[in-house]
């Protein structure tokens, strides 16, 4: 038998211990540890023409953002959306958001902000 079991990390460190714990390469702990800390981040008033961009952005690094289900027909409006990535994956989406216009930009420096707590 093989015992699987669900390991809760609920921050970079905990998962840095965890890596160390069963003998990872300790070059290799910073690089994997960031990506197995998920988090869902929600986010209120953004303009759904700009949830759009998100999502495309999060989709294509392997992450998700849920928006409400009338987003392109109202994508003028404001509305709350979830982010769902792990650690490594919403840095990711920062890094493409900072590219956008303006408005996009305030969106990814607010993110960045929060994944700073995640330690």
């Amino acid at each position: 038998m093989h015992h699987p079991t669900i390991v809760h990390l609920s921050s970079i460190s905990e998962a840095k211990k965890a890596i160390e714990d069963i003998g990872s390469d300790p070059l290799s702990i910073p690089i994997m540890a960031p990506k197995m800390v998920l988090r869902i981040v929600k986010m209120d008033n953004v303009v759904l023409q700009d949830a759009i961009i998100m999502k495309q952005d999060m989709l294509s690094i392997g992450g998700e953002v849920a928006v409400p289900k009338e987003t392109f027909e109202l994508y003028t409006k404001t509305a709350s959306i979830l982010i769902s990535g792990t650690v490594h994956q919403l840095k990711m989406l920062v890094h493409k958001l900072k590219r956008h216009y303006p408005r996009i930009q305030k969106i990814a420096m607010e993110l960045d902000m929060i994944i700073e707590e995640i330690v």
